[in-house]
């Protein structure tokens, strides 16, 4: 499972909660990123640092691109299906899809933003799950 890996990247690596989903995502789906393509990534934590669309959404759309953009979206037709199902699925989960908004629910000091990664990682692979069984 792709939470089984996140824990190296956030609470020993102290990455964010978007530097550590594309990380841990990196790891489990064999993306290919480099160091310096993962950097990218770290602006999304907090909301795009200022409260705004989740981070741990934000990287788990990251690896659907990785996933299922050959060269460019617009030329994908799998790229926005299976990012509005993610969308829709983290709406279900909190209700919105705004780090100032999903924090309140989830984040606790002695473990910040765990449990929405978590969450997210749960999303990601049922929507991969989910999308790909649809294909058949």
């Amino acid at each position: 499972m792709l939470k089984d890996v996140i824990g190296k990247y956030y609470f020993e690596g102290n990455y964010n909660c978007a530097e550590t989903i594309i990380r841990a995502g990196n790891d489990y789906y064999g993306l290919g990123l480099h160091e310096e393509d993962m950097k990218m990534l770290g602006v999304y934590g907090a909301g795009i640092q200022c409260g705004n669309t989740c981070g741990a959404i934000l990287a788990a759309a990251s690896i659907l691109s990785m996933k299922y953009i050959e060269t460019k979206a617009h030329e994908s037709e799998e790229i926005r299906p299976v990012t509005v199902l993610l969308m829709r699925k983290f709406k279900e989960a909190y209700g919105s899809h705004l780090c100032k908004d999903i924090k309140p629910q989830s984040f606790k000091p002695e473990y910040r933003c765990l449990k929405t990664i978590e969450t997210a990682c749960d999303i990601l692979e049922e929507t991969i799950a989910e999308y790909e069984a649809s294909k058949s």
